[in-house]
């Protein structure tokens, strides 16, 4: 990081973010990422600002991904069931903004009272961590962020 002192305050501002090396050492280019759960693109935008690029994105939420598009020109795939883990681009890293309501005391509390299903019985979302696994366990990235 570099700062540079102005009259009214001190700006930080980020170096180049460093680029990717193969095994051999020689540049690979841009760091890959996947966004998944990627609700309006908390993660791609702080991946982009690094300097990484999204390969693919998914969110089954309808108006997520009409906010998504508008932020960054593509519509993100919709459910992660309806797409073949072998169908998502060859990646560096997993991003995934997973939905914790069903695990959360907040969410767990809000599905008791009407009898729904919380944890992994939850169909809608507590199954979503094994999407991920399937994911990771296919392509292998050499690392990932859940959040």
């Amino acid at each position: 990081m570099t700062a540079k002192r102005s009259k009214r305050a001190l700006a930080v501002h980020e170096d180049q973010a460093p680029y990717h090396v193969n095994d051999d050492g020689k540049p690979a280019g841009r760091l890959k990422f996947i966004d998944l759960f990627c609700g309006i693109g908390g993660f791609r935008l702080a991946f982009e600002r690094a300097g990484a690029e999204c390969v693919f994105s998914s969110d089954w939420d309808k108006y997520s991904q009409t906010t998504y598009e508008a932020n960054f020109g593509e519509r993100p795939h919709g459910d992660i069931h309806a797409v073949a883990v072998a169908d998502i681009p060859k990646f560096d890293i997993l991003c995934a903004g997973f939905p914790c309501q069903p695990f959360s005391l907040a969410g767990v509390s809000k599905k008791l009272s009407p009898g729904r299903k919380h944890g992994f019985d939850d169909e809608k979302q507590g199954n979503l961590f094994f999407s991920i696994a399937d994911i990771l366990d296919y392509h292998q990235p050499p690392a990932f962020v859940l959040d």
